[in-house]
């Protein structure tokens, strides 16, 4: 049976591993072809030196069900963001969905540092991985994904914009960078939304990213092990989770009354049916308020 998204061709910009993988593999299984981009290949690793490539992402994309192919792509770079485009263009004919999801910035900020002691390369360079990337790639991206009607724009980003908007988010370079970014899905929805795309803004939840899980000592087979330590862990989320969201968004065909919103994995669940690998639904944004924050104790009843 052909998938959703059977006809559609979508570009992840920032696929490598975590949210974008999640979310490149979850097209897939819906049938679309996706582009995979990012700077870590098998030839080659980024400054983050791990081990996770686009062409493993890509090669997951296609075992889903989808053709996964990979790009490297620097998308500081706009040449590079251009001539990818313009491959897409050659190859597609046809761009319907763009998920800007490139972040880059884990191993550049400080935890609950003011701005005065931060370090300032490494905040610059924060924004400039996870602003002015998605600019460039929206900038060459959208006048292809513009020819067709019913194209989709999901900008990812770390918070909900009305938790974004009461709460600090780490310090001034990361919270800077995420309210960004939802202010960029506002301001494309007025942009895109006349011409006949949408654009929404999405976050997942605590994700078990490769990166967290190994920070945690854990692996995806064993990650409850990390409750005993970090017992909030337990209203986490695999990556597949959100990439079923935006797989939901991208195949629902009245996408265009959503433009400009805002939206979490945990969110979207009930309201596209869709769960987390192991079938539960985790509300981790709602769980944030109304457990983690006040301090209560860890107890995912009713929040997954």
């Amino acid at each position: 049976m052909p998938g959703p998204l059977e006809d559609k061709v979508a570009l992840v910009a920032g696929a490598t591993r975590g949210a974008g993988r999640g979310i490149a593999v979850e097209l897939g299984a819906a049938g679309a072809t996706v582009y995979v981009t990012g700077r870590t290949t098998r030839e080659h690793r980024s400054e983050y030196d791990r081990p996770e490539t686009i062409e493993d992402t890509a090669d997951l994309v296609t075992e889903a069900g989808g053709h996964g192919i990979a790009v490297p792509t620097d998308h500081l770079d706009p040449a590079r963001v251009r001539a990818l485009v313009e491959r897409i263009d050659t190859e597609q004919g046809r761009l319907d969905v763009l998920v800007n999801d490139v972040w880059g910035g884990e191993k550049l900020f400080q935890w609950d540092t003011p701005v005065w002691e931060h370090d300032l390369d490494n905040g610059l360079r924060l924004l400039r991985l996870a602003v002015e990337t998605h600019a460039i790639t929206s900038h060459h991206a959208l006048p292809l994904l513009l020819r067709r009607p019913g194209g989709l724009v999901v900008e990812m980003t770390d918070g909900t914009a009305a938790y974004n908007r009461d709460t600090y988010r780490v310090n001034f370079f990361y919270d800077l960078a995420k309210a960004s970014v939802l202010r960029m899905a506002f301001a494309l929805a007025h942009e895109i939304g006349p011409r006949g795309a949408t654009a929404v803004a999405l976050t997942p939840g605590w994700l078990r990213s490769e990166m967290m899980l190994e920070a945690f000592g854990v692996r995806e087979e064993n990650w409850h092990d990390a409750l005993e330590t970090y017992p909030h862990f337990a209203i986490s989320e695999t990556p597949r989770y959100v990439g079923r969201a935006v797989a939901a968004l991208a195949a629902d065909p009245d996408v265009a009354r959503l433009n400009g919103q805002s939206f979490s994995s945990g969110g979207l669940a009930p309201v596209y049916g869709f769960t987390d690998l192991d079938g539960s639904r985790p509300d981790a944004w709602r769980y944030m308020v109304e457990v983690q924050d006040p301090g209560r104790p860890a107890d995912t009843t009713g929040y997954r």
